[in-house]
């Protein structure tokens, strides 16, 4: 992991097409601007691991629901 310090309006090229710029900083907090191309997918990663967690629960299932259905038909 590289850790870097940057100060507003200061950027960090990834590549030669991702952008991170930083917007603002200060409370705690700072907001970035990122520019990249639209292929390129950037999430939150709690929002991926969120999404991940509950593809995990998607997944897992009690077979006896099947079994079920089969007795029922």
């Amino acid at each position: 992991m590289l850790v870097i310090s940057r100060k507003k309006g200061e950027s960090v090229l990834i590549g030669d097409d991702i952008e991170v710029t930083i917007v603002k900083a200060d409370d705690g907090t700072v907001k970035l601007a990122i520019d990249a191309p639209q292929s390129v997918r950037i999430l939150r990663k709690e929002l991926y691991n969120q999404v991940k967690s509950e593809n995990k629960k998607a997944v897992n299932f009690d077979s006896n629901v099947l079994k079920q259905i089969k007795n029922n038909k």
